[in-house]
């Protein structure tokens, strides 16, 4: 019944649906009556906040503009996206539409009577929410002749100016110009000349991390974007120590000598690193002694070795894991934070620019790519990463051959490992990694006064939990020697490509960067178009030369990833609509963003090419 309801109400809404479109949408829905996932993810207390809302207390939280002008971007992502986390949110979505149907259609006066919360009695009626849900017009709003409603009272803003807008983008923006490098590299060029980044949240607080830093004890720049998961501990955690243990790594035996005397003698330490911090940008202090104590033991390990028998890069990202592991598995002054951060888990994407290549460390489905302009002007993605998700068929095959045969089909089920995580490598979630026997003492070891509720997501084990470790942090490794026509790299979290492909981002950037769009002359085939799908391609190339309203690169990105209509053009309503969700509906739509731009010198590769 709950299905035919809603497929009733999905085509009488959404009669540009197909066949198709419809009976995966079905399947979806059957599936929502079985799990009720949706209504947790819904209700913004996940599971790793531990507990739902009350039903009725849910759906009073959902006025009708949320419902009926973003379940159209959900609709628009079914049809042109098919990643497992837009399923998700697809699924979640529909989900709701059933229930509330379900609600309306066949228990309507029940509803009438049920009390509500206090701080939605200005709805005169659960009847009433159900005709302002399904885009009717009544005393509290009114409707354009499009069925948008326009005004509501105690409504979500729906009409935020231009000025809000930009001030919610920009809040994070970072831009950082580099002239010449320290002394160390001989007062000549960098390889590059600037950066900007930025971040947008959808979590709070926020699970996204982005660190960029200039090495001062060997050559080059490190930038580093790193997505949580499961909480925003970890990425914390990563993000302001990767890149020291990187740096580490590619130090000469004589720096790290010269750091070990520093240490003996209780001198002050030569700076390993400059950072390029935003002002936002938060750092736990609590841990810097730990952290110190734990990258000089590892500076001692490298000096007992003759030579790095693998990448610094790799050696680097496989020790901090070790470390944040074993942090765990020790007591200490503060066992929840240690705990948190190893039951807990993030991707990371760092990429090391030297004087003339690029080196890229990829461990989860952050990615890197080059933008790369051609000699008739045009703009091509060269991707330096591969995701390492379930639709990375060699990924999952490399995972499965670590395990039995018999485990061959429930290792990875449902597009997750083990049917509960996406990313198929990660700092962290030690619950992948560790023995059910040690996870069991590590949690019972914990002080009687910690508040173990703030864990209650880490207290079970997946299903088929037989022969672990089924999840590691070893980087797949990249390296790209600049060429001239090389002339950025954008790093993005999962949320950035979640809504743009690898050729669209590059192209935004380009034409930003160049100030200048380049169209594709009108091919054969399209000089036979009818006149309305002519006038549809006028429409995609009028937005293509659109003015940017963003000086910064990463800024552009972020834009156009959440407002871009259906012909390219940048749409307001779009972008108003996703940016003016509270933060319990925010992550229904979209996930945390952080997107790196980093602009690199050409002059400089010219020289180093002839």
């Amino acid at each position: 019944m709950l299905t035919s309801i809603s497929l009733a109400c999905i085509k009488a809404r959404h009669k540009t649906l197909s066949l198709t479109e419809t009976t995966e949408f079905g399947s979806y829905i059957r599936k929502g009556e079985k799990e009720w996932r949706g209504l947790q993810l819904l209700s913004g207390h996940r599971e790793r906040h531990g507990g739902q809302r009350n039903l009725f207390n849910l759906l009073a939280l959902f006025p009708h503009k949320i419902l009926t002008a973003n379940l159209e971007i959900v609709l628009h992502r079914f049809r042109h996206n098919s990643t497992h986390k837009d399923r998700d949110i697809t699924h979640c979505w529909v989900g709701l539409v059933v229930l509330v149907n379900v609600l309306c259609v066949c228990a309507d006066r029940q509803i009438d009577r049920l009390p509500r919360p206090a701080h939605v009695r200005h709805l005169s009626s659960w009847g009433t929410f159900r005709s302002e849900l399904l885009g009717s017009s009544d005393e509290s709003g009114s409707c354009s002749q499009s069925g948008r409603l326009l005004s509501t009272r105690q409504d979500l803003d729906f009409q935020l100016s231009q000025v809000q807008i930009n001030s919610i983008l920009r809040s994070n923006e970072q831009v950082i110009r580099i002239i010449v490098v320290p002394e160390f590299y001989g007062g000549g060029l960098s390889s590059v000349r600037k950066f900007e980044s930025n971040q947008l949240a959808a979590n709070m607080p926020n699970e996204d991390h982005r660190s960029a830093a200039t090495c001062l004890q060997s050559k080059g720049m490190l930038f580093g974007v790193f997505d949580g998961h499961g909480g925003w501990a970890c990425a914390q955690a990563v993000s302001e120590r990767l890149l020291y243990y990187i740096a580490t790594a590619m130090m000469s035996k004589q720096s790290l000598e010269e750091l070990e005397k520093c240490m003996e003698h209780c001198r002050p330490i030569p700076p390993i690193l400059k950072w390029y911090k935003h002002h936002a940008d938060y750092n736990y202090r609590d841990s810097a002694s730990l952290y110190i104590d734990q990258l000089r033991v590892f500076w001692q390990e490298l000096l007992d070795i003759e030579e790095h028998g693998e990448d610094a890069l790799e050696c680097a990202f496989k020790r901090l894991d070790a470390d944040i592991s074993l942090e765990a598995q020790v007591p200490l002054s503060n066992d929840l934070m240690k705990s948190t951060v190893a039951f807990s888990g993030c991707t990371a994407c760092v990429a090391h620019i030297g004087t003339d290549g690029i080196h890229v460390a990829n461990a989860g489905d952050c990615r890197a790519v080059l933008g790369v302009q051609e000699e008739d002007g045009s703009w091509s993605a060269l991707p330096l990463s591969l995701d390492h998700n379930s639709q990375n068929q060699a990924e999952v095959e490399r995972i499965r051959a670590q395990h039995p045969p018999s485990e061959r089909d429930t290792i990875v089920t449902d597009g997750r490992l083990l049917g509960v995580l996406l990313p198929l490598r990660a700092f962290g979630d030690v619950r992948f990694k560790w023995s059910c026997a040690l996870q069991q003492s590590v949690l019972s070891s914990l002080e009687s006064a910690v508040d173990l509720d703030s864990l209650n997501l880490y207290q079970y084990m997946p299903l088929n939990y037989k022969t672990p470790p089924y999840l590691d942090v070893t980087p797949e490794i990249m390296y790209h020697k600049i060429r001239p026509q090389d002339h950025f790299l954008i790093l993005g979290t999962d949320g950035l490509w979640d809504e743009l492909t690898n050729a669209e981002a590059v192209r935004l950037v380009g034409e930003h960067l160049s100030g200048f769009h380049l169209q594709a002359p009108v091919s054969p085939s399209e000089r036979n178009l009818k006149l309305g799908q002519m006038h549809e391609l006028l429409l995609k190339r009028q937005a293509r030369a659109s003015p940017a309203l963003d000086t910064n690169g990463a800024t552009h990105l972020i834009r156009h990833a959440l407002g871009t209509g259906e012909y390219g053009e940048l749409c307001q309503e779009r972008l108003v609509s996703m940016l003016a969700l509270p933060e319990d509906l925010a992550r229904m739509y979209r996930d945390d963003i952080t997107a790196t731009v980093v602009y690199l010198n050409s002059d400089l590769a010219r020289s180093h090419h002839s």
